[in-house]
């Protein structure tokens, strides 16, 4: 009876003495990364020949498409602030955003022949951007992570967003991959449902299962259960 106060105890201060936002699980998993410059295959589009601001231009737009992606994706959560968090982005940080999309569009005007390729490419870019933060199975890691990242940028001095998608972008990638419970993790095999088998002889013409022929059905069996 005491180890079951002392563990009820254990789970209420677990639960109830964490910073006020939201908490899908007991032990969240811990996304946090390394710092990136931008050349990873796996943080951002590639910009091949670009120079050093034209990099730091494209991290800092991968991270408002993250948040915007966010703004959008999570607003089950309201306790998460995406939409607010995102906006007050646009606000305080445009000068900065605005200088990076001018950065970017110099630099594949460079990289294309005519200004109209230029701008396909621009747009491509953009999009492309975009749908590489879209998750569905990872939703609820994705979504807690930007809203942390999300609350540093708002509280960070104007002209920092380079830095800041320097420090979080991995962190950001990381949480597109779907981790569960972390305090009580367990692993679950699933098994695929029984079925009966389909011989016509064990089926009338109502396609009503026949016992007497064939035995009880494991189909039968889940039917009447999942019926309750």
């Amino acid at each position: 009876m005491r180890t079951n106060v002392s563990l009820l105890i254990a789970v209420y201060f677990l639960i109830f003495t964490t910073p006020a936002s939201a908490q899908f699980y007991i032990k969240e998993y811990n996304y946090a990364g390394d710092p990136v410059s931008g050349i990873e295959p796996d943080i951002m589009q590639q910009l091949p020949g670009a120079f050093d601001a034209e990099m730091a231009a494209g991290m800092v737009w991968t991270l408002r498409a993250a948040l915007n992606v966010a703004a959008l994706q999570c607003q089950f959560e309201p306790m998460l602030l995406t939409q607010g968090t995102y906006n007050a982005l646009l606000v305080d940080h445009g000068e900065e955003l605005k200088s990076s999309w001018l950065a970017l569009d110099r630099y594949f005007t460079r990289q294309n022949k005519t200004t109209r390729a230029g701008q396909n490419a621009l747009d491509q870019y953009g999009t492309r951007t975009y749908s590489g933060f879209a998750t569905v199975a990872s939703q609820l890691g994705f979504c807690r992570t930007a809203a942390a990242v999300g609350r540093d940028v708002i509280f960070s001095s104007r002209g920092s967003l380079a830095t800041i998608a320097r420090m979080r972008l991995r962190e950001l990638r990381n949480s597109l991959t779907p981790y569960g419970e972390q305090q009580f993790p367990r692993y679950l095999q699933p098994s695929p449902a029984p079925l009966p088998t389909f011989d016509q002889v064990c089926w009338n013409r109502k396609g009503e299962w026949q016992t007497r022929k064939c035995g009880s059905s494991t189909l039968s069996i889940g039917t009447s259960l999942a019926a309750r």
